[in-house]
């Protein structure tokens, strides 16, 4: 008798896509991949497409940030970096009591830059006498209350004579999360728990793109061979752009960042333990060309390949539409793109909406000024990025609209240029909106506008159409 296995072959990644298919293919969902602070601003109007088709509403969101506020608690605690995660979820939160507001005024506190001020606000928050207080009710601040007086042990326990945290400028919501990741072990039962006190609606969820308890950092890697280490250097760096110090240089920073005991193991890359509390993204110096790669590294600078949040797949599989939100093309988008399993999610023909809404201006990453990236540059690193989640070389420009089928923009003098013929050419739709116009930012997006257009594009379940559409945008 023959052995069935013999004639029977089962590959597990297909196995794991078709039932991640199967799962999401329940109920249509929209599947935002973002950072955070720039599409926070666009969450009213992707609330209201989802709502028109009784969507889901899946933000997707790279934990690899290691600035700001972020980059204090990674350096003592390790773990992911939770900022823009926090900040999606706190925006999520309705405006419709009294107490939701005052829970988001909360999370949203960031203790003062001056250290002895610092400590002593957060210990008026921990004693609850804090007039953040005002308005929360008294079961939901004694959970909160809790879990930021767990967060407080552990800073204790881990404080060394060479090193203790830094409170200046800490956000209290991060520290929410950061002390729930703790408490229970598990990152998506922290999310889960602020979404709770949140009251984020059942039907959005906040996902991040890996879901881990480490930290998970990226390079970039430049036109003329430069190489940046960090999300906080490529992005925003408080200091000029880390290049990948000579060796002599690397084992000097290496040997004085090992005297400190914190949660960096011997031996990091000294990139990612220098600290990055306080950054400007106002008069940032521009990168010495363009970014061409973005990947994933270890604590060594090596470049790691990952598979994305199983969470992440799940949504992405059959949903109705993907859009690519504005934001850091390079450090809140693509690194969630290149994660194990999404490029092949993404390229599924039956997912027919997939829609770029492109910032309003050239920044940092998309420069420098004197060869900025066009509109075509940037679905081309969309589309590269996706093929290499794959296994896959960057594709012909022919096969961009396998990842990219859409394409907004808002118009102006500091706006990327968009060549309309050639990416009809190539089978990308091109729709001009108009928005409003900005010295700094170039256009902004009028939410009306872009809410009346991504209608046009995805569509409403009833079908009905609204004639003012035609003022506002321009095929």
């Amino acid at each position: 008798m023959d052995n069935p296995g013999e004639h029977l072959r089962i590959d597990p990644l297909r196995i794991g896509v078709a039932s991640t298919r199967a799962i999401s293919a329940q109920r249509p969902g929209l599947v935002v991949f973002s950072g955070g602070s720039a599409a926070n601003s666009l969450v009213d109007v992707f609330e209201h497409v989802r709502h028109l088709n009784d969507f889901t509403l899946s933000y997707v969101i790279p934990i690899s940030d290691n600035g700001g506020s972020s980059s204090e608690i990674i350096r003592v605690f390790g773990g992911p970096g939770i900022g823009d995660v926090r900040s999606r979820l706190v925006r999520l939160i309705p405006d419709d009591s009294p107490e939701k507001t005052a829970i988001k005024g909360l999370f949203n506190h960031r203790l003062a830059k001056d250290y002895r001020e610092a400590r002593e606000g957060w210990s008026s928050i921990l004693e609850g006498s804090h007039v953040l207080w005002r308005g929360v009710s008294t079961p939901k601040k004694e959970l909160v209350r809790s879990l930021l007086n767990h967060f407080n042990l552990e800073v204790i326990k881990r404080t060394r004579p060479t090193s203790k945290f830094d409170f200046s400028g800490a956000s209290i919501g991060n520290l929410f999360l950061t002390g729930a990741r703790l408490f229970t072990g598990s990152f998506e039962a922290a999310i889960y728990l602020l979404s709770s006190v949140c009251a984020v609606p059942d039907h959005i969820s906040v996902l991040p793109a890996l879901n881990t308890n480490f930290a998970n950092h990226i390079a970039a890697g430049l036109a003329d061979g430069t190489v940046v280490i960090g999300q906080n250097d490529i992005s925003h760096p408080s200091a000029p752009s880390n290049a990948v110090p000579l060796p002599a240089t690397l084992a000097m920073w290496t040997e004085h960042a090992d005297a400190v005991e914190d949660a960096n193991l011997p031996g990091s890359h000294p990139a990612l333990r220098r600290p990055a509390i306080e950054f400007s993204k106002q008069g940032e110096e521009e990168l010495p060309a363009q970014i061409e790669k973005i990947w994933y590294i270890n604590p060594y600078g090596q470049e790691i390949r990952l598979p994305a949040n199983p969470r992440v797949l799940d949504s992405v599989a059959g949903c109705k539409a993907v859009i690519y939100s504005i934001g850091s093309l390079f450090t809140s988008i693509i690194p969630s793109l290149i994660l194990s399993g999404v490029g092949d999610h993404i390229a599924d023909p039956s997912i027919r909406t997939k829609v770029l809404i492109l910032n309003g201006c050239i920044d940092r990453e998309t420069g420098p000024s004197t060869e900025p990236y066009t509109a075509l540059d940037m679905i081309g690193a969309i589309a590269a990025a996706c093929a290499g989640s794959r296994g896959s070389c960057r594709p012909e420009e022919m096969d961009y609209s396998t990842y990219v089928t859409h394409l907004i923009y808002v118009e102006s003098s500091l706006s990327p240029v968009v060549d309309k013929t050639r990416l009809n050419e190539l089978g990308i739709d091109v729709l001009r909106v108009y928005g409003i116009k900005t010295d700094r930012y170039g256009g902004r997006y009028d939410p009306k506008a872009l809410m009346q257009t991504l209608e046009a594009i995805i569509g409403r379940a009833d079908k009905r159409l609204d004639r003012s559409r035609r003022n506002t945008l321009d095929a």
